[in-house]
């Protein structure tokens, strides 16, 4: 063995930074493995760069916005939350402000404020940090860990804890080397789908390009399944692109949206312009607003909706050069049903490479929620995107990783020590 250590930790991101800081302050002697030539590759793109770190919600509304086995994290968020986090920076000097939705920036507005924390903070507690050696393989003796192999030799440890994170962004390093490390160790690994990923529609008008650019405020967006159930319904802001629909109410539907995609060749989605009045409020509107005119519908109603999408409905509704005194009220309760339950079909989101977040992972039935540890082999533990657990995007993933990251590094500092 070339050198031992008590905890050696596998992948450099901001759960792996996390569980180096923990496992040291708890008095282990701690190694951080990390293949790229400087940590935190990813978490400086987080957030437009600004990082976005953490939410400020209290948690049960945190796991409500981890839709991917948020319940696991309970006993995770008791040791250490998202008020931790944010004591965490305070404490060591990083002024943080809240944004919309309670999402925790730093003031400086730089991913680089955040990652040089951590930096210091592990070079302070004098953790040994490898940068472009990458782990081969863990060793084990067929019971518990032993260490983990190197290009450049073995180094031995009682406690290895795995945070390589999943496989999105590969440029960043994520290239899947902790589902390889858990399978090699007999856990299983659920299937990988994108999550938080723009959505591609079949429908005619994105092939002609009629509604591209065109951005709504406030709409509802459901996912509905073969049975005419809806799944899950987001009210936020839309972005109609070349491909589909992209921007918030969209990245939030994808994963249920991909989830279905395994077993039908096409998803349905319902938008609705108007999720805070009813049909009947509609069609009252359109008729205070058209009855005296003698206006083609089209200028009567302009500003009833952005103008593209005026236009686009009432031409889908066959009343586009009419007047309100020449449409039927059949006419114009179709109009209004395409503005509050309009039926769009998907068939298919980015892929994992280009996505924000990760479902899948490592199965949570085969570690512990308290400590995150290996059920399988002692002194294993895993924290962070490797994990079967995904969160939508406003700081919802990196809390986990941070969080994950904490309890996880307490964990394999106190086995290293029994």
């Amino acid at each position: 063995m070339k050198k031992k250590f008590d905890v050696i930790v596998i992948g450099g991101g901001p759960a792996g930074m996390m569980a180096a800081i923990t496992a040291a302050m708890n008095g282990a002697q701690v190694a951080l493995f990390e293949k790229n030539k400087r940590l935190g590759k990813k978490l400086l793109m987080t957030g437009g760069g600004r990082c976005n770190v953490t939410n400020n919600r209290p948690v049960d509304d945190l796991i409500t916005h981890i839709p991917g086995n948020g319940r696991f994290l309970y006993s995770t968020f008791s040791q250490f939350d998202n008020q931790d986090v944010m004591t965490f920076f305070s404490e060591r000097g990083v002024a943080l402000k809240e944004e919309d939705h309670g999402r925790i920036f730093p003031v400086s507005d730089k991913s680089a404020t955040i990652v040089n924390t951590l930096k210091d903070e592990l070079e302070n507690l004098q953790v040994a940090l490898h940068f472009k050696e990458p782990i081969e393989k863990i060793i084990t003796d067929g019971t518990t860990v032993q260490g983990v192999r190197t290009s450049e030799g073995d180094y031995s440890a009682k406690s290895v804890i795995v945070t390589t994170g999943g496989i999105t962004y590969p440029s960043t390093g994520s290239q899947g080397d902790g589902y390889r490390f858990a399978k090699s160790l007999g856990h299983h690994v659920t299937p990988l789908y994108p999550t938080e990923s723009p959505i591609f529609l079949t429908n005619a008008f994105v092939a002609e390009r009629t509604l591209q650019g065109l951005a709504l405020q406030d709409v509802k967006l459901s996912v509905i399944n073969e049975r005419g159930k809806t799944i899950t319904s987001h009210e936020m802001d839309l972005l109609f692109t070349h491909f589909g629909v992209s921007g918030p109410a969209a990245l939030r539907c994808s994963s249920f949206v991909n989830q279905l995609l395994r077993t039908q060749e096409s998803v349905t989605l319902k938008l609705d312009c108007f999720p805070e009045k009813t049909a009947a409020y509609l069609m009252e509107e359109i008729s205070k607003r058209s009855a005296a005119s003698t206006k083609q519908l089209k200028n009567a109603l302009a500003g009833f909706l952005p103008e593209r999408l005026l236009l686009f409905l009432l031409e889908k509704g066959g009343i586009g050069e009419l007047a309100y005194s020449q449409a039927s009220k059949e006419q114009l309760e179709k109009f209004v049903s395409y503005c509050k339950d309009w039926s769009l079909n998907a068939n298919k989101t980015f892929g994992l490479e280009k996505s924000f977040v990760i479902g899948g992972g490592v199965e949570l039935k085969g570690v512990s929620p308290k400590e995150l540890a290996s059920k399988k082999i002692p002194g294993l533990y895993f924290a962070g995107e490797v994990l079967d657990i995904n969160g939508y995007t406003g700081g919802y993933n990196i809390t986990t990783a941070f969080c994950t990251g904490y309890v996880a590094g307490t964990h394999a500092a106190y086995h290293a020590f029994s």
